[in-house]
């Protein structure tokens, strides 16, 4: 059993989502950063998909009531064991009473904090993600939560290092994304606009969406369009013609124009990126031109 002493910003348990519901207005929830919560669990010797504890900017402290291996990846932090010093980009041990505190973050945004066994709460429609949106899962951490772990597994911690943290993100990122399905509602200033210039990630920015700043999208169809799905990486244009871009939380459904479906790796890496980030999108090909 684990105990949080303080959970930061947006704790909350994740694993890689609870997929195959969307059909059902379920959406996936999960991780924001897949790749850095396979890398903790792949540390402690778990199953790739066992919950961890997605945290935002450091800050978490937990207190260990057993003996476990333990990792952080994602973003990096001040790993401190009793006050001692430790590294984050490797396994460590925490032993009966010990507290951990991910502490500042170095770069990037979300941690994630894997135990070997996992965390053990109930799954729902198979999975133990937080879907802060919906309210599916369990609640977001709290002070004096504790919290159960499986059983470990018989895989030990199979390597003693591995670069388990973000590189520090760039100052401009590179997006690429495939257009449609609404981008006939556009004009065709409104797509080269998209491609040709630089937007910035907002500070508003969560689970749910990256809202970016920059040149507003105009519209060639303002007619109102019937609710339907939303995909992950989904780039939505409400009234304001601002494109935001949906994580991993976002909603199952919208009704506002989807201009264009960012990838799920780079999905990933802008739930690493801070407010402030620049971004430009690079469309993959396709026949014809969108212009």
């Amino acid at each position: 059993m684990i105990e949080i002493v303080r959970p930061g910003m947006q704790a909350t348990i994740q694993d890689l989502g609870r997929w195959g519901f969307g059909h059902l207005g379920v959406p996936e929830a999960g991780a924001t950063d897949p790749k850095s919560l396979r890398l903790s669990n792949r540390l402690v010797g778990n199953p790739e998909g066992a919950a961890a504890i997605e945290f935002l900017l450091g800050g978490l402290a937990v207190r260990f009531h057993c003996q476990r291996a333990f990792a952080i990846s994602g973003a990096p932090v001040d790993l401190r064991i009793n006050g001692r010093p430790a590294e984050a980009g490797q396994w460590q041990l925490a032993r009966d009473g010990d507290l951990v505190v991910a502490g500042r973050v170095g770069h990037g945004l979300r941690s994630y904090l894997a135990i070997a066994g996992g965390i053990d709460v109930a799954p729902v429609l198979g999975s133990r993600s937080t879907d802060t949106l919906s309210g599916l899962g369990p609640d977001a951490l709290e002070l004096g939560d504790r919290l159960d772990l499986g059983s470990p597994g018989p895989q030990a911690p199979a390597v003693d290092v591995v670069m388990s943290t973000i590189s520090r993100p760039p100052v401009e990122l590179r997006v690429d994304f495939h257009w449609g399905p609404r981008d006939d509602r556009f004009t065709s200033a409104a797509r080269r606009a998209l491609v040709g210039s630089t937007f910035m990630i907002s500070p508003e920015v969560d689970r749910i969406a990256a809202r970016l700043d920059g040149p507003a999208l105009e519209f060639s169809d303002r007619s109102e369009l019937a609710t339907e799905g939303l995909a992950l990486g989904s780039i939505q244009v409400p009234p304001s013609g601002r494109p935001i871009i949906h994580l991993a939380n976002h909603p199952p459904t919208g009704g506002y124009a989807v201009i264009g479906v960012v990838t799920s790796d780079d999905v990933a890496t802008l739930s690493q990126c801070p407010p402030g980030t620049r971004i430009r999108f690079r469309p993959l090909a396709r026949t014809g031109s969108p212009f």
